[in-house]
Order: structure tokens, then sequence, then C-alpha cells
């Protein structure tokens, strides 16, 4: 029997135009993008400021980076598998089982504060791993495929503000929980409690999101004609992904947007402050990339008529930006070293002007984080305009990310300097910007003729 996209077991019939008045509507994409936000507002998000502490909190490094990379070693795998899992199971099933083991890996931290239990951290990364797969292929369908075509970039920079403002709230709750533990080493179990809250929160909002076959357009278009798939025809497109020259360009930019996660978290954040500014600092990290989906996501949106243009000029600014970003942090990174950090544990109160300089590098890696990743949903946006496609386009994304993450911690565990680590980051980044370019001259159309719009 062949399975029903999204088990909801409702007639599938073609509903009436809605008036464009009715923005507001349930089945809107204005609210399914926003709730899909809220969703990685309490998951991802809690997520990003527990890492941006550096070390999951923990004074030792070393089990949270063994849980990161079980974590995007199965994510590597899921994500692109999830695009298909999506497609079969729908967003509700797959959202949720996804969001689950969130509360799962934050509490093995909150075990190991007492018990030291390395191995329970790396299975629940492991474990996490296959529900972010999951949770981040059913979102990229979502905010690529529910909006018009015009709008894209604004829906996305819509999504990363609302989903980065989690990583703002989880960046006050580690900040207020242990603001007098200025000397500490560890996060107190309040955080992980805090952190637990939000993201079963996030598990339950994610069963208020509609299958694509529901979400209507204010021109009263649909998001998806396709009703039905199955294993079989899923695993033939997925393969199909890996010779997929689209797909392929994409692969640095993919390979290359959380690799600098490792750098950044545990040794710009990590090793620069104390705790209670660690938790201050990811504070304006996350809320540098609110700026910096909004910004891009005008520009890429409303810059010019013609989509093409739009996606050029997107890549340069962000091209730009990246290389001023990267030389900034070469400069910071030639005061310190890994076996000899002369700068030493930096307080946002106490130490004066030497807190600024690194803290306006930390926020302007959060700046520019969110414009690369932002840009590269607008281009893959711009390949496709069905739910289907695009799920499977950004789980493939999402995989070939993940399984750069995991390099990266590796590279971390294994004590490659610093200076390194800064150097692979900025050519992975670089080398993508041309291949980019490449993929918008010859895959992207303008509106005008496109026959999608």
């Amino acid at each position: 029997m062949i399975p029903k996209m999204g088990l909801e077991g409702d007639d599938e019939s073609s509903p009436p135009n809605l008036p464009p008045s009715s923005m507001f509507r349930y089945n809107s994409p204005l609210v399914q993008v926003t709730l899909i936000g809220l969703v990685c507002f309490c998951c991802p998000g809690m997520f990003n400021a527990l890492s941006g502490m550096g070390g999951g909190g923990q004074v030792d490094h070393t089990a949270a980076n063994n849980a990161n990379t079980a974590l995007y070693t199965t994510f590597a795998v899921f994500g692109i598998l999830g695009g298909g899992i999506y497609n079969i199971l729908g967003p509700k099933l797959t959202l949720f089982a996804g969001c689950l083991p969130y509360c799962l890996y934050v509490g093995s931290f909150l075990n190991y504060n007492h018990h030291h239990d390395q191995p329970f951290v790396i299975v629940s990364g492991a474990l996490l791993g296959i529900g972010a797969g999951l949770l981040w292929a059913g979102q990229g369908a979502i905010m690529t495929s529910y909006p018009p075509s015009k709008r894209k970039g604004t829906y996305i920079a819509m999504f990363w503000c609302i989903f980065n403002m989690g990583g703002v709230i989880g960046g006050l709750i580690p900040f207020i929980l242990n603001y007098n533990r200025g000397e500490a080493a560890s996060v107190n179990d309040g955080t992980y409690i805090g952190f637990m809250c939000f993201m079963a929160a996030g598990a339950l909002l994610s069963l208020t999101i509609l299958p694509p076959s529901k979400v209507i357009r204010d021109d009263g278009s649909m998001c998806t004609k396709i009703t039905y798939s199955n294993v079989s025809t899923e695993l033939v497109e997925i393969l199909k992904l890996f010779m997929n020259w689209k797909m392929l360009l994409i692969v640095p930019a993919a390979w290359a947007s959380n690799f600098f996660y490792t750098y950044q978290f545990n040794n710009v954040n990590g090793e620069l402050f104390n705790l209670r500014t660690r938790g201050f600092n990811n504070v304006f990290y996350w809320g540098a990339q609110m700026l910096g989906s909004a910004g891009i996501g005008y520009l890429m949106d409303f810059s010019f008529k013609s989509r093409r243009k739009r996606g050029f000029l997107g890549i340069v600014i962000v091209g730009l930006l990246g290389t001023a970003i990267w030389s900034g942090g070469l400069a910071n990174q030639l005061r310190y070293s890994r076996s000899d950090n002369k700068i030493g544990k930096l307080d946002f109160k106490d130490s004066g002007s030497a807190f600024s300089g690194p803290f306006v590098l930390y926020f302007s890696f959060g700046l520019l984080d969110a414009m690369f990743q932002s840009m590269v949903y607008w281009i893959i946006g711009a390949l496709a305009d069905d739910s289907e496609t695009l799920s499977r386009y950004s789980g493939f994304y999402k995989g070939v990310q993940s399984a750069g993450a995991a390099v990266a911690w590796q590279v971390d565990v294994h004590n490659v300097s610093y200076l390194n680590q800064l150097i692979i980051n900025w050519v992975l980044t670089s080398v993508s910007y041309p291949m980019l370019l490449f993929l918008v001259m010859m895959a992207v159309k303008d509106e005008k003729n496109n026959t999608e719009d």
C-alpha cells in the first residue's frame, strides 16, 4: 500500500482560492513559516545557545566534541535521507520525531554535571543527529517551498530571525543563572533544565505544522501538486542528488557552513572569555544573525528586478564581508594559540578595552553565518518551487553540512592549532563563492522566464 504524504487522512482535493487579505489565516505560508520558526526557536535555537558556550557548557570540551562528532555523523546520513522521509510521513510526524532527541541531549549534560558519564552524552548526540536530520530537512522544505517565489528571501529572513531569537534567549539563560559565577567552569543544573523546558515546548509545537498540500498562497496556488510518495521513489530520487550538478556545486558551501562553528564556539568564545561572558556574547552572536539574515534577505528579494542579478549581488556582498571578517579573525588569532593564551579569560565588566576587539569579532562571526546560510537557502529555493524537490535539496544540503561539522569537531579533538583551523575555515568559505556564482548564472531563472512563478 502506498503511504500518503503527511499521513493526515484528509481529502486532498484542491481548495478554493483565498483572498490576499487572509494572509494571517492558519494555512497561509506566513503563519506556517512562523510556526516552523518557533519550533526551531525552541529546539535548535536552544541547542545553538548551549553549543555557543563552548564544550556544551563544560570546562572539559572532550565530551561535547565527541558527542558533536557522533551527532553530525548521524546528521549527515539522516539529513540526506530526511527529505525523503518528510515526503513520506509529512511534517507533523517528521518534525515531532526530530524534536524529541533535543531534550535527551541536554539531559545527558545535566547528568554529566553529576556523574561524568561521557558514553551517555555521545549516544545522546548520535540520537540527536538522527532527529536533527529529520527536523532540518522538513524545515528546509517548508521555508523554501511554502512562500511565493518572489519573496523567498523575506521568508527565509523571517524564519532566521525567529529561530535565532532562540539563541538570544538561550544565551540569556546561562548569563543570568551563572552571572555571579564569573570564575565557574561549568554551567549549573538550572541552565540545562531551562533549555529542556523550551525544547519540550518545541516538540509539542511541531504538531501544529500543516502538510504542503493544505497550505495555500495568497494568490490561491498550492505549495505542491503531488500528494503521494513511497520509499522506493524517494530512495531513487535521493541517489540522483549525488549526480545532480546543481547539488554538487553547493557541496563546498554546505561543507563550510557548519565547519566554522567548532572554531568560533570552542576556540574563540570558549577560549577567550569566562563563563558568564560567554553567555553574554551569545546573546549578541545570535542577535547578529537576526540582523544578517534580515539584511541579506532584503537584498536578495528587492535589490534588482532580475532574480539572477539579486543572486549575484548577494554572493558578492557575502564574499566581501566574509573576507573582511576572517581577516579580522586572523589578526585576533595571531595574539594567542592553543598552548599559549596570552589574552586570558576576558570578562565583559572587568576587562575594559581588551574585551571589545574579540567581542566585535565574535559578533561579526554571527552576522556572517546568517548571511552565508540565508544566501545558500535563497539559492536552493530559486532552483525549484515544489515541496518534494526542495525537501530533498534541503536534506542534501544539511547532510553535507553535517558531514563537514563532524570532521570539524574531530579536528579540534585532535588538537589542530587554532591558526590552522582558522585558515581551513577561510579557505572553505572562499572556495564556495565562485561555485555559487556559476550555479546562479546557469540554473537560476528570472521570474518573467520562469513558468513556475
